[in-house]
């Protein structure tokens, strides 16, 4: 009878890790450096970062549906392909002027009083940048891989605060509850993509409309849309609501120190 030899063991091959980038890693090249530079073909006046400040400049007047990369090119006199050469495409373009139109975060470290008024500086830059950025507001509702600009605005936001006593996850949640609110309001202030976009006062007057066709319906709605109307510009749209937000911040920093006396 024969005998079937024992087979051979073989060594098992070490699993690759996922790439955590996926479809984005081209993004990620561009973001962060990481991407060659093109060995060939026309250089001057052409730059990643003069590319993507030719798109923002578009972006800013025409809204980011008139960026494209034949229109980008030809800002330089260049054919798209010489584009491509720096840039792989639209979406990565996209995510390049994010992260360039955000620019470095402000500084907090040397404002007085705390976390409180340093967090309130970082909501208000934010503002500022989605007032003088619209086409960002639209371009950020997606989760993506950010570049070293948009992480650096996480970090400072995360050492503001540092010292509150409360956890990792906690501070997480409190930058996300800031930048949701930054966000919410902002819808009602920046000026719409074009598009389909209502700004917030066409959105305040149509709702208006439509409850008047039905005031009964609803009653809250009525009032609360009718006072809207009857004072208009009570602020700018962010501070009640980020008062709000940072006051239960607060309360949530007290409650972590007395439980640490």
């Amino acid at each position: 009878m024969a005998v079937n030899p024992r087979p051979r063991k073989t060594a098992a091959r070490p699993r690759r890790r996922p790439d955590p980038f996926g479809e984005q890693a081209r993004s990620v090249e561009l973001l962060w450096g990481e991407r060659a530079r093109p060995s060939r073909g026309p250089r001057p006046g052409l730059s990643v970062e003069g590319i993507a400040r030719a798109a923002i400049a578009i972006a800013d007047v025409e809204g980011l549906a008139a960026v494209s990369m034949q229109r980008v090119a030809g800002e330089f006199g260049f054919t798209p392909m010489a584009l491509y050469r720096h840039v792989p495409g639209k979406d990565e373009l996209v995510d390049l002027m994010i992260d360039t139109g955000l620019g470095a975060p402000p500084t907090l470290a040397a404002i007085a009083g705390g976390w409180r008024p340093r967090l309130h500086a970082w909501a208000r830059a934010l503002w500022d940048v989605f007032h003088r950025h619209p086409w960002s507001l639209a371009a950020t509702n997606r989760l993506r891989v950010m570049g070293p600009n948009e992480l650096a605005w996480a970090d400072v936001a995360l050492a503001a605060l540092a010292d509150t006593g409360l956890s990792a996850a906690e501070r997480h949640r409190v930058l996300i509850a800031v930048l949701g609110h930054v966000r919410s309001a902002a819808q009602f202030s920046v000026p719409g993509d074009r598009g389909r976009c209502l700004t917030g006062p066409q959105w305040t007057a149509a709702t208006a409309a439509l409850v008047q066709r039905d005031p009964a319906r609803f009653p809250a709605l009525q009032a609360t849309v009718a006072g809207r109307l009857a004072a208009p510009g009570e602020d700018d749209g962010l501070e009640f609501g980020l008062q709000i937000v940072l006051d239960g911040v607060a309360a949530l920093v007290d409650r972590r120190l007395h439980a640490q006396r």
